[in-house]
């Protein structure tokens, strides 16, 4: 049966309307994304069963595209629906960061760079780059590396800041691992790059450690 013949009250489009978008299980909401099932499936059966396959809805949204096409019914359409509204997402919580003081709303900034780093297979290391307002103007992931760790160099962080006028700067990067403890070298780099910067006037406010549903603030922990 379609999910046109459900009774009104459990489609998913129309339970969103009426209740809002928190009423909706992980399967409903992705079924709104996915918009049509397959032959046999609605598109909640097949957003079931995508979520079964990857362990959970993270796990989808992770997935590469090449996995993805193997299930029966995602094709490029819909691949392209779900990462559009990830970066939705993504550009909401990044435009809230624009017009605010970041560090008065830590909560969102934290949210917005677990969205950007979380679930890479490699180590990223991004800075957000601020004003004198501590609005944000430019995120820039600036060094990438292996799984074990990802070379960065200070001299490049103040070209960019410099580049960008910034006044202040947060540093974040991932740990593939999933344990957002900082590491000896990250404690150390963050020194290096606070001694580097300070030479140009910008502060380091923060550095956050992104892991498996786990983050780190250097300044929550008094590492700063």
């Amino acid at each position: 049966m379609s999910i046109r013949h459900w009774p009104e009250t459990e489609r998913p489009r129309e339970k969103l309307l009426a209740r809002g978008a928190g009423c909706l299980s992980d399967a409903e909401l992705l079924a709104i994304f996915l918009r049509t099932g397959v032959c046999g499936m609605t598109a909640v059966d097949l957003a079931r069963q995508l979520i079964s396959a990857h362990g959970e809805l993270r796990g989808v949204l992770d997935a590469r595209p090449d996995v993805l096409f193997r299930q029966r019914g995602f094709g490029t359409s819909k691949y392209a629906q779900m990462r559009a509204a990830l970066e939705l997402g993504r550009r909401y919580l990044e435009s809230g960061l624009e017009h605010s003081n970041v560090m008065d709303c830590a909560e969102t900034t934290q949210r917005y760079l677990s969205a950007r780093l979380r679930g890479r297979p490699h180590e990223v290391f991004a800075v957000l780059f601020l004003d004198q307002q501590h609005r944000l103007l430019q995120y820039e992931e600036m060094f990438r590396g292996t799984i074990n760790g990802a070379s960065v160099h200070p001299r490049e962080v103040v070209k960019a800041a410099l580049r960008h006028n910034a006044a202040a700067v947060i540093l974040a990067h991932n740990h593939p691992s999933g344990v957002a403890e900082p590491s000896h070298a990250d404690r150390q780099i963050t020194e290096r790059l606070r001694s580097a910067l300070d030479l140009v006037d910008v502060r380091v406010l923060d550095h956050v450690v992104i892991g498996e549903g786990q983050i780190t603030s250097f300044a929550e922990r008094g590492l700063l």
